[in-house]
């Protein structure tokens, strides 16, 4: 048993799962350690934990996320077993299949997440976690001042993203808040997963959409479908946009608002990550027209 399937199953004998007997390591995760538990009284559950948490509200967090997508968004999430300071246990999900069809009813579900929630104010009643670090959801009624402040320039102040862009770079992204009226349209809030990579949509058991990792907060649909998009989706998903376009009346222009709302994530990214995976250069690729020349 490797060393990171040895810390989740004391862990899990630690928290009263005495029927745990082995963990095997899972893949996809980057910020937590993850396997799934084999037990003897009950079916495999899915576990996660950090090693050194950064705080003691990350699971009980997010298991609050994965009840809100189910029940005001009607998505499906997996059970949570526990979840407490250091561990979160949840049932156990499928691999999504490769299929252009999954992908189609994703569609559907996001639209109906998206189209079902919407009220006028921006944020959540408590501040939550994109991995290591936290997502602030101060509740604001304007949109564009939610992004800046909550999304955008929070980041500045991150170690790693100081390091990583110069003062140029940091005066264009204010410049770019400065103009996000002008740049976006104004659209109101909905509840959003907040994390939507591909890794995080797998299936439930009877192959309907399911998803995990969320970070929710009521800000714009787009920040979800920005992540989709910009993360390398596989071929089979391109039929999920054309759908979520139609269900949700997206103008044509949406393609080129990605890179401006996925800057979100690629800050996130760089703040945590000594493998930024291309996101600084992305950022400074978006940046480049607010840049001042001369």
């Amino acid at each position: 048993m490797t060393r990171s399937a040895t810390f989740l199953l004391e862990c899990l004998l630690g928290a009263g799962m005495r029927d745990v007997v082995a963990v095997e390591p899972a893949t996809g995760g980057v910020a937590a350690l993850a396997g799934i538990a084999t037990r003897r009284g009950g079916p495999p559950v899915f576990v996660k934990a950090f090693a050194d948490p950064p705080a003691d509200d990350v699971f009980v967090a997010e298991a609050e996320g994965l009840a809100a997508l189910r029940q005001l968004g009607g998505v499906v999430t997996p059970e949570v077993v526990l979840a407490d300071r250091d561990l979160l246990v949840l049932s156990l999900l499928r691999p999504r299949p490769h299929s252009e069809t999954f992908w189609e009813q994703f569609a559907h579900v996001l639209a109906r997440l998206h189209t079902s929630t919407t009220q006028p104010r921006f944020g959540w009643h408590r501040d939550n976690w994109l991995g290591r670090r936290r997502q602030v959801n101060t509740w604001e009624d304007d949109g564009f001042a939610f992004f800046a402040q909550h999304r955008l320039l929070r980041w500045l102040g991150e170690p790693r993203v100081e390091a990583a862009l110069d003062p140029g770079d940091r005066a264009a992204l204010e410049r770019l808040c400065d103009r996000l009226p002008d740049l976006l349209p104004d659209r109101p809030a909905c509840l959003t997963h907040g994390d939507l990579w591909a890794q995080n949509i797998l299936a439930a058991p009877d192959g309907r959409p399911a998803l995990i990792d969320p970070a929710v907060s009521y800000t714009w649909a787009e920040v979800d479908l920005a992540h989709v998009w910009s993360t390398a989706p596989p071929p089979e998903a391109h039929r999920f946009f054309e759908v979520y376009a139609e269900l949700t009346s997206l103008d044509r222009d949406w393609r080129n608002r990605m890179p401006i709302v996925q800057l979100r994530q690629h800050l996130a990214v760089l703040a945590q990550f000594d493998d930024d995976w291309g996101a600084a250069d992305q950022i400074r690729a978006t940046l480049a027209p607010f840049r001042t020349r001369g």
